[in-house]
Formats: C-alpha cells, sequence, structure tokens
C-alpha cells in the first residue's frame, strides 16, 4: 500500500480538518506574538501531527477491524499525543493567537460567573483523573465495546471522550505554576500516575490472559491481519498494559521535574508553622504583710 493511500481518511471528516487548521493557525499565529522555545515548538507540532494521524488516516480503518490497532490507537489519542502536546504548554500560546478583540471577549467570559463554576466543577482534580480512567475503562466493557464500534456516532464519541479527557488530565498534570493558581498541588501531579495507572495495568492484564474471545465484534467486521481474535486480544492487553504504563511514568517524571524545578525558584507555598498558645499569665497583687 502507498503512502498516500496510508493517509487517507478511512472516513473523512470536515468539522475535524476545521479543528485542526483552526488549532495550527492560532498556535502558529501565538508563537509569532511572544516568545517560545524551539522544544516547545516541536512538542507541539509533534503531538499535533500524531494526533492528526491517528484520527484521520487509514489507521482509523485497522482500529475497526483489528483490537490491538484499536488499543494502539487509543494509545495514542490518550496518553502519547496529549502527553507531547501539553508538554508544550500551549494554551497560552493559543490565547495569544486570537485577534485582540477576541481575548477581550474571552477574558470578559472567563471571569464570569458561568464559566468559573463550570470549571471549578470539570476540572477538579478527582473530577478530572475520573473522567481519564472512565474514558477508558468504559469503553473496554465487552457490550460497550461491541455496540460503540457499529454505532459511528458511539465510535466517534469514544474517540473525542478519550482525547479530551487525555488532553485535559496531561495538561492538568504537566502544569508550570505552583498551586494556586494551578488545580492540583506538584506534589499530587507526581502521585497521580501511579493511582491512574494501577486500574489500567490491572484491566490489560486480565484481558491478556482471557482465554475466551471478549470483543467477537472484531471477528464480525472482518479481521484486516490473519490473527486468531485470542493472539489479538493478548497484543491489545499487553498494549494498555505496559506502553500505557511507561507513558505514565514518563509523564509522573516531567511532573516531578516541574516540582524541582519550583521549589529550586522558590514558588512553591511556604508552610509556616502554627503558633503554640502560651499559658495565660495572671496578674496578682501582692499581699501586703500583715
Amino acid at each position: 500500500m502507498s503512502l498516500i493511500a496510508l493517509l487517507t481518511p478511512w472516513e473523512p471528516s470536515p468539522p475535524l480538518v476545521l479543528l485542526f487548521v483552526l488549532a495550527g493557525w492560532l498556535f502558529f499565529r501565538g508563537s509569532r506574538c511572544q516568545r517560545v522555545s524551539l522544544a516547545r515548538q516541536i512538542a507541539f507540532w509533534s503531538g499535533y501531527v500524531i494526533l492528526y494521524l491517528s484520527l484521520h488516516t487509514r489507521l482509523d480503518y485497522y482500529a475497526e477491524h483489528e483490537f490491538f490497532m484499536h488499543r494502539i490507537q487509543h494509545l495514542i489519542l490518550h496518553h502519547l499525543a496529549p502527553l507531547v502536546i501539553m508538554s508544550a504548554y500551549p494554551g497560552m500560546v493559543m490565547r495569544a493567537g486570537l485577534p485582540f478583540a477576541w481575548r477581550v471577549r474571552w477574558r470578559r467570559f472567563e471571569h464570569g460567573r458561568l464559566w468559573r463554576t463550570l470549571t471549578g466543577i470539570v476540572l477538579q482534580p478527582a473530577v478530572v483523573s475520573l473522567l481519564f480512567l472512565a474514558s477508558v475503562l468504559v469503553w473496554l466493557i465487552p457490550s460497550v465495546q461491541f455496540v460503540s464500534m457499529l454505532d459511528w456516532r458511539l465510535y466517534d464519541l469514544m474517540n473525542w471522550s478519550v482525547t479530551i479527557s487525555g488532553l485535559m488530565y496531561w495538561g492538568m498534570l504537566l502544569d508550570h505554576r505552583p498551586s494556586p493558581p494551578g488545580r492540583m498541588r506538584p506534589g499530587l501531579r507526581v502521585l497521580s500516575p501511579a493511582i491512574t495507572m494501577t486500574p489500567q495495568i490491572l484491566v490489560g492484564a486480565i484481558i491478556t490472559f482471557t482465554q475466551h474471545d471478549l470483543y467477537p465484534v472484531f471477528s464480525l467486521c472482518g479481521r484486516a491481519y490473519d490473527l486468531s481474535p485470542l493472539m489479538d486480544q493478548s497484543l491489545g492487553g499487553l498494549i494498555m498494559w505496559v506502553p500505557a504504563a511507561v507513558l505514565e511514568a514518563i509523564g509522573g517524571m516531567l511532573a516531578l521535574r516541574q516540582w524541582m524545578r519550583l521549589s529550586s525558584r522558590g514558588r512553591l507555598p511556604v508552610r509556616r508553622p502554627r503558633a503554640v498558645a502560651r499559658p495565660a499569665v495572671v496578674a496578682t497583687r501582692p499581699v501586703p504583710p500583715t
């Protein structure tokens, strides 16, 4: 198969292309308005290209016809691409890329009660972490996976939920600011990957060692490769088990690096020891001699 055939979208999506064009234009324009290091630019554009290739090329066809390719696609959408993109801290750059009038309106909206209430709920660290886990584990329930692979609307919802939750989680984890204004304390950012990694490793191991076909939908749709269902399933479980854990460990190390950087610059909040209450001294009048 030629390279052009591999890059040809399996299911063309004009809104997806428009979204990628808009995001790329904002980052490019923002990088011309403020100083962005070469390393950050490489990180953003690398993740940007990887994300596009995973969503809008023929890889999507193989993800619909092989379980292990489906896990590779979700590994990229959920871990690799968001991790690389968010390591570039693109939020402020893309905001700088907006026209001035739009930035003013966005600032007003951002300080409004509706936005602060919404982000106060959705961007809570516990909520983001749960969404990050649920976007992987819920879609792996065999009955849910069966329906989502046959209904294109659920299939798109599955891929977008995985991508958005990945961007939210890694954006929170790789935040270069102290807390506040960051929503998670730097120490918890280092610990969080170990917590979210554990259920994924467990589910990956269960899928790997299960001796019956959990996902017959891939046989029903027709397999792209000459693999037995159990071999395909074992490979998919291993992909979820090992590479995903490695990427989460890398994310934890990047969060540790940010923690150490904040500490060396004195940007971490210092907890002052509580003052110990001293016993009150009661003044007494001297007793005159009798």
